[in-house]
């Protein structure tokens, strides 16, 4: 803020009439003072003349003294006038400063001390205007005392430099925080040096309590895209590969993205008291020395552990020294926080993930969220791996009877005795499975023969599919994973594919896959199996 600019010249008239009476004033003393030193000079030598220069001096003088007090009588009427414009000046200014919301404040540029604030001080700060001119330096007593040397040191340069510009807190007499915004500029004297500070305070709580909201809505929106997108991850290396190491992997590195933790663990039930550390994960990796893995529980020697099993239930704790019974989880011993959830796959209680960390209170709720969000396609990924490990072996079986049957057949096949002889005994293998089989041409897919097992899996009696091809039923969800397995027949016979396949009731099961090419009734036949997974989709929804 500059110097403010003198009045404005008045007008010209009026300044011209009291140039006049000024110039007349003077002219007038300058005669009175011509005539009496004509008059000294007459009286010496004419003394008549020295009478009529004398009235004329005393006539003079009488002009002058009323000139005088014209120009005496005006300057009073100015002085007036003047004095009525400040009042009237005054008056709107603490109208002005009375009615705004926000605070005026006017400090002295070398002492610091304040010369002026208006009521709005009294409603932002809680403290009244008398009290800060009681005590012009006690403003800096309400600044925030994290805010106070920032705010106090950019004041004192502000006195430099006239530029000040600051955001912080003020704390009213009861506690209570406001944020305030305070802006200052200078008032300079004639050879532009600053001698006061003027500026306004405005209160901005509810901007910035609004702000704030933002950002910490900001902050959890970027944090439940991180989450998400670790999960997504998560449910999708959890289903890349059916092997339970690779499940296991992907399950424990999957759950280090979401919960920072010094030891993780897949607890698994293996009958009786005992359970199995299915897996097992360290951060950072150092195993301690002479540990055994896989680690094996005896529920019976942990009344921790029996709590565990028997409620199936998350568990959190923030610090394991207050639980009386914690130091009986061997292996666990170490950990100060531990948190647990359930693995719960098609309503079968699996398990459970045991997270902990070396140091206590390190886990939140926001934790147990997470790990209860892994824990829904973890336990559908280690069941689906179970049953395709189950499959595996179906399929190794199935490949021996097969081999079987082949070597029977090449003994036999020459004598009709033989033929019936190696009938009999498929027939007997193939009525007997507990696993669905089925016979289909390799040319056009018609149904020759299926078994119990493939009329209780599918819902279609024996005499409903006999005759009619894949296509006709719809056996295939997608017809083209029937191309793609013939050409892979063609190379040989295969095993345990992952395909999906259509009930009579229209419920996709999504399955193993095993099959040979067989000669059946003097046709080439495909002689399939298959067992069903549990879907990946009703999974994720429970």
């Amino acid at each position: 803020m500059d110097q403010v600019d003198p009045p404005r010249s008045e007008p010209f008239a009026k300044w011209a009439s009291r140039r006049v009476w000024q110039v007349a004033s003077i002219a007038l003393m300058v005669l009175s003072v011509v005539l009496f030193v004509a008059v000294l000079v007459s009286n010496l030598q004419r003394p008549k003349v020295s009478v009529v220069l004398l009235g004329g001096m005393t006539a003079a003088f009488c002009i002058f003294s009323l000139l005088l007090a014209k120009v005496l009588l005006q300057l009073r009427r100015d002085q007036r006038n003047a004095a009525s414009v400040l009042q009237t000046a005054e008056h709107e200014f603490q109208q002005m400063a009375g009615n705004i919301q926000e605070i005026f404040w006017m400090i002295d540029a070398d002492s610091k001390k304040a010369l002026y604030v208006n009521p709005a001080y009294e409603t932002i700060t809680g403290r009244s205007c008398q009290s800060l001119m009681e005590s012009p330096s006690s403003y800096e007593d309400i600044i925030h005392p994290e805010d106070r040397v920032r705010v106090l040191g950019n004041l004192q340069e502000a006195a430099q430099n006239g530029q000040f510009n600051e955001r912080f807190r003020i704390v009213r007499p009861g506690g209570g925080v406001r944020w305030v915004w305070a802006r200052g500029f200078p008032v300079r004297d004639s050879e532009g040096k600053i001698r006061r500070l003027v500026g306004t305070v405005l209160e901005i709580t509810a901007q910035k309590e609004a702000e704030e909201q933002v950002a910490t809505n900001l902050a959890l929106a970027r944090s439940s895209w991180a989450e998400a997108e670790a999960l997504r991850k998560a449910t999708f290396g959890l289903t890349q590969d059916l092997r339970m190491d690779f499940v296991l992997e992907a399950l424990l590195q999957s759950l280090a993205d979401l919960i920072p933790y010094t030891c993780a663990r897949v607890l698994i039930p293996e009958g009786g008291p005992h359970v199995l550390s299915l897996g097992e994960k360290l951060c950072p990796q150092t195993p301690k020395p002479g540990s055994e893995f896989p680690l094996t529980l005896n529920a019976d020697d942990s009344p921790f552990l029996q709590r565990m099993l028997a409620s199936q239930k998350s568990v959190l704790l923030s610090d394991t020294r207050e639980e009386q019974s914690w130091q009986t989880f061997e292996g666990h011993d170490h950990l100060r926080s531990w948190l647990s959830v359930p693995l719960v796959a098609s309503g079968q209680y699996l398990g459970f993930l045991s997270v902990g960390h070396a140091e206590p209170n390190r886990f939140t709720q926001d934790h147990l969220r997470r790990a209860e969000l892994l824990a829904i396609p973890a336990a559908a990924a280690i069941q689906n791996s179970r049953l395709y490990e189950r499959a595996a072996i179906y399929g190794e079986e199935l490949e021996k009877r097969i081999e079987d049957l082949r070597r029977a057949q090449a003994a036999l096949v020459q004598s009709e005795e033989g033929r019936r002889l190696l009938e009999d005994r498929f027939q007997k293998v193939f009525r007997s499975s507990p696993v669905p089989f089925s016979i289909t041409t390799v040319a056009d897919g018609r149904f020759v023969d299926v078994n119990a097992a493939f009329e209780c899996r599918y819902g279609y009696s024996r005499a409903e599919v006999l005759g009619r091809t894949v296509h006709e039923l719809r056996i295939w969800e997608d017809p083209s994973d029937r191309a793609l397995m013939l050409a892979q027949l063609q190379r040989g016979p295969i095993r345990n594919v992952v395909t999906r396949l259509r009930t009579k009731s229209g419920q996709i099961k999504t399955t193993t896959y095993s099959a040979d090419k067989i000669q059946f009734d003097g046709q080439t036949c495909i002689l399939a199996v298959s067992e069903d997974l549990p879907n990946p989709e009703r999974h994720s929804s429970n």
